[in-house]
């Protein structure tokens, strides 16, 4: 017998259909083994040694490969054609050999798509695994250790509230900041824009003014009211007439078919997906044979791909739509390794796959395979320009039209932000005509920040700069929303304080570390490694000896005197010039300490020098002028039944209003939720915030109370120990009996926190065993799946958004094999001894109230 060890059991099913009896193809379920979470790990003083551990939840797997493996022949590693895939490969072997179950015979077979073809090719022609590809996996692997396991305790000490560090990570992250800076730096510009609608032979056109009083109009030529207004009277009085009409071809050649990268960017801008969700629906793709590996760079096609693609659109169009010659591209990307082929079909005359979000992303890999192999688009570009009789004043109308689709016919690929390019079609002129004019309009604009990035044109900067690999990019930008270093709000990346403050931390202390071009060489020095021109070891010992004494040198400052430099180094940011010449750093509350940032045991703020006689605080982050006033405490008024006073302030967690209680008692306060502005805090919007909880009234049920609140985690209703989410800080206020009702039925029904009955995240099908359908579900303890009768946890390892159907059936089994689970022994009432009475102490005299 043959042993064929993959990563998953949808794999391992498909290729055991394909090898027959002979075989038996078991799954390692991804890694087996990785770097204990400790220190001591990695050992650079011993040649960079490693300490591997198996994963625990990986024990069963394991087992059953090495029970099988020494009954077998031969051992078949057919994990992913990549670096990863070769790490897995390697891993299993490894823990063969400790095992003493490794047969004589191992080889390693790779495939791009998993097709029977490709299958059956492979495995008639193994090879060796790729030593150079292990050696920089764990070359990899270790630096990502040594830099975690190194910078992420500087962080935690000198740096509070700070939750990790990364080598590739930080950097990206960095992106996001630096981003947010440029837009909080950015001054926007007036201009306006003076345009005419024209009409000729009945059909309208809009022509645009790009010369006047006998210079040029760019842009920002015209600045302001006045100036248009005279621009526009002097259009409005002008007679134009047709000088010249130009005409000309454009071609449009075909996007080359997608990359990791451009298959997240792309399913981003038109599907919405994030870049993890893109990679989960394509490696489920991948196994069912649908699609080529999905983790590459490379831009080209197979041969045969090629002819198939070409074939499929001389069938779906005609011969015009088939260029003269196959298209063959190559990638212009930063260090790009093309090592494998472009994301395509495995087959040209299946255009649809599965349903849902499989479907929708499939049908984007096939028309953009498909459309790279296919005829150009034509395109006429039409500009007219027309001048009144001085030739002072000048107007411009551009048109286009496409005479041949090619493929855009099929495929356009998206852009992030919009073309100005105007395409509308324009009447039939000549020179000499002189077009109706209707009327004329001057339009007012201010000149744009730059966009925060979107997941779609984040990967694309990292690309262009080479940072990181096609395997990294969904990982990397995971871990920033984990971490909270980021937010996402429309699709957009908006840093969070932490992250503006460890980017920040690390610009100053470790710039080289979060340095663009630093990164991008250590990749290609990874890359090397791949490729057999460096010594892994080398490259590791190279990073080591500058990077382990400035980690040293930063963890032997005092936390006091990183925060002063860190105050330095943030000035800017934190205290920008005010307009009236003022000093931004004079506190608003005493009008004499001065502001510094300090860090605190929930991370850093902004606080007065005169504390603790001034106990004025604020929050880290940019305070411009716009937000300077919040920083100031007011009072409101007073309170219209208690007759307290009622104050806006600001302290080291945010905005808040507080009251005035009795001398002995604590004042009252409420904080200000993230979706009210300032301007909307008034004394009645304080009052309101002051009273909550709210009593919406008695529930019909039970008679008790139904509260509305504002919580940890947002506006909420409670009754009777159960709870229920509302959309906003306005419905805590306005939410009524007959709503609060349902919103907590409809909770209970879908699971929340009260016992009601759960319903499934997913069903993922019928067994394929007992025929019994099979739910994926959310427990306390975490995510699970069921059958009706057996309940099995779904190991840590694993997704439970790529959970298959095939792995629950596999993981059901498991659990129903074991039995009914074993009820905890309660443990024996312990015998009371009797003590001696102990003598009576005098009971203290109670304090006065």
């Amino acid at each position: 017998m043959k042993l064929v060890v993959v990563e998953s059991p949808a794999k391992a099913k498909t290729i055991e259909k394909y090898l027959g009896k002979d075989y038996k193809v078991l799954a390692s379920y991804g890694h087996v083994r990785d770097l204990p979470p400790k220190d001591g790990s990695v050992d650079p003083d011993d040649g960079f040694a490693m300490t591997w551990q198996a994963y625990g939840d990986k024990t069963k797997q394991l087992k059953a490969i090495a029970d099988a493996a020494k009954q077998s022949d031969e051992l078949i590693l057919a994990t992913d054609p990549d670096r990863e895939g070769e790490a897995i490969s390697w891993h299993v072997q490894e823990v063969l050999k400790n095992r003493k179950a490794l047969p004589a015979k191992v080889e390693r077979v790779a495939f791009n798509a998993i097709t029977k073809a490709a299958v059956l090719e492979a495995i008639a022609h193994p090879r060796g695994i790729d030593d150079n590809l292990v050696d920089a996996y764990r070359a990899r692997r270790a630096l990502d250790y040594l830099v975690g396991f190194t910078l992420s305790p500087v962080l935690w000490r000198k740096l509070p509230g700070a939750r990790s560090a990364g080598r590739v990570q930080s950097v990206a992250l960095r992106l996001v900041v630096e981003r947010e800076r440029e837009i909080e730096a950015f001054r926007p510009q007036e201009y306006w824009s003076i345009f005419a609608n024209m009409e000729q032979d009945g059909t309208g056109f809009v022509a645009r003014l790009v010369r006047w009083r006998g210079d040029k109009i760019d842009r920002l030529t015209i600045g302001n009211e006045g100036d248009a207004s005279a621009a526009k009277a002097d259009v409005e009085n002008g007679a134009f007439r047709i000088v010249s009409v130009e005409t000309k071809p454009l071609t449009r050649n075909p996007p080359p078919p997608f990359t990791t990268s451009t298959m997240q960017q792309e399913a981003a801008r038109k599907l919405g997906f994030a870049a993890s969700h893109t990679m989960r629906i394509a490696q489920q793709l991948y196994e069912d044979g649908a699609i080529t590996y999905m983790r590459t760079d490379g831009v080209q096609m197979d041969g045969s791909a090629i002819s198939e693609a070409r074939k499929a659109v001389a069938d779906r169009y005609d011969a015009s739509y088939v260029p003269d010659k196959p298209r063959h591209y190559s990638t212009k990307a930063k260090n790009a390794q093309e090592a494998h082929e472009a994301i395509r079909p495995t087959n040209f005359t299946r255009d649809k796959v599965g349903g849902g979000d499989h479907a929708r992303l499939y049908d984007l890999i096939f028309k953009r395979a498909l459309a790279s192999q296919m005829a150009s688009a034509r395109l006429e570009r039409t500009t007219v320009e027309m001048e009144e009789g001085t030739g002072q004043t000048a107007l411009r109308a551009t048109g286009q039209v496409v005479k041949f689709p090619g493929f855009m016919a099929l495929y356009t690929e998206g852009r992030d932000d919009k073309d100005d390019d105007d395409s509308k079609l324009l009447p039939a002129m000549s020179e000499g005509d002189a077009p109706a004019k209707k009327s004329v309009e001057a339009e007012q604009h201010f000149t744009q920040p730059p966009p925060r990035y979107s997941e779609a044109s984040l990967v694309k900067k990292m690309e262009e700069l080479g940072i990181g690999r096609p395997s990294t990019y969904a990982s990397i930008l995971q871990t920033l929303k984990d971490r909270e270093y980021v937010r996402i709000d429309k699709n957009r990346f908006f840093p969070e304080e932490s992250g503006r403050l460890v980017t920040a931390f690390l610009e100053r202390f470790f710039e080289r570390y979060v340095g663009y071009d630093f990164t991008a060489g250590l990749e290609e020095e990874l890359d090397d490694i791949s490729g057999g021109r460096a010594d892994w070891q080398a490259i590791l010992a190279a990073f080591w000896q500058d990077f382990k004494p400035k980690t040293e040198e930063v963890m032997e400052r005092q936390p006091s005197e990183v925060t002063a430099e860190l105050d330095t180094f943030l000035e800017p940011l934190l205290f920008p010039e005010k307009e009236d010449g003022t000093d931004p750093r004079l506190c608003p509350r005493c009008g004499d300490g001065r502001l510094a940032l300090r860090g605190g045991r929930y991370g850093a703020f902004i606080a007065c020098s005169n504390y603790p006689e001034c106990k004025y605080t604020r929050q880290f982050g940019q305070r411009g002028a716009n937000q300077e006033d919040e920083g100031a405490d007011e009072v409101l008024g007073v309170h219209p039944d208690t007759g307290a006073e009622i104050e806006f302030k600001t302290g080291r967690f945010g905005p808040y209003v507080e009251m005035g209680q009795g001398e002995d008692e604590k004042p009252k306060r409420a904080s200000i939720p993230k979706d009210v502005a300032r301007a909307d805090v008034d004394l009645e919007m304080a009052v309101k915030l002051l009273s909550l909880p709210r009593i919406v009234g008695q529930h019909p049920e039970t008679g008790k109370n139904i509260e509305a609140a504002i919580g940890r985690y947002g506006p909420y209703l409670r009754h009777d120990g159960k709870y229920a989410r509302l959309e906003n800080t306005a419905d805590v206020f306005e939410t009524g009996m007959n709503a609060a009702v349902a919103k907590l039925a409809e909770a209970a029904q879908k699971g929340g926190r009260g016992r009601g009955k759960r319903e499934p995240l997913k069903i993922l099908g019928k067994h394929p065993r007992t025929e019994e359908e099979i739910k994926l579900m959310d427990g306390r303890y975490g995510p699970y799946v069921t059958d009706g009768t057996t309940n099995a946890t779904i190991p840590k390892t694993v997704d439970k958004d790529e959970l298959t159907l095939e792995e629950a059936a596999q993981l059901i089994d498991e659990r129903a094999a074991k039995g009914p689970a074993k009820k905890k022994r309660k443990a024996p009432a312990k015998k009371k001894v009797a003590k001696k009475p102990a003598a009576k102490k005098k009971a203290p005299a109670k304090k006065a109230e």
